[in-house]
């Protein structure tokens, strides 16, 4: 057997592991039935979903009918401009409240796409600080630290 789709055959693996990830945790919890759910029953359900389809899409990438398409060098840089931000956004939200530090996780991984733009940048960082203020403070109100706390001081 020989796999001829490397990038379908190691998304479809990865649909595996993490569907089986959901299911065992799922598991951990009672499941209920489909009339009264359990708090495990819909990472089950869906860990169960995952495990189907990514074996689906691995056995769909060793066909002699598949694409071939070999897996490229990894972007490590690529990765951290993603994940990275996310991060130093969970540090920053105390400090530089909650506008300053989604421009600043927005502007950083933006930075990640070739298409990298400031405007477009700029323009999604002002969406999401505006649709993350309706929902999360004035809909939820949820107390998020809007600005930083020398500016509040």
């Amino acid at each position: 057997m020989q796999i001829r789709n490397q990038k379908d055959f190691w998304a479809g693996l990865m649909y595996v592991a993490f569907g089986a990830g959901f299911a065992l945790v799922g598991r951990g919890y009672a499941l209920g039935t489909a009339e009264r759910m359990g708090p495990g029953y819909f990472p089950a359900i869906v860990g169960m979903v995952l495990v189907v389809i990514g074996i689906g899409v691995a056995f769909g990438a060793l066909a002699k009918t598949a694409a071939v398409e070999k897996v490229g060098k990894f972007a490590w840089s690529t990765l951290l401009l993603i994940v990275g931000p996310v991060v130093l956004f969970g540090l920053v939200l105390e400090p530089l409240g909650l506008v300053a530090s989604l421009v600043l996780l927005v502007c950083i991984s933006s930075y990640a796409s070739h298409e990298f733009g400031w405007k477009a940048a700029l323009g999604n960082a002002a969406a999401l600080v505006a649709l993350s203020l309706f929902v999360f403070v004035y809909l939820l109100d949820l107390q998020f630290p809007l600005w930083p706390a020398f500016v509040t001081a």
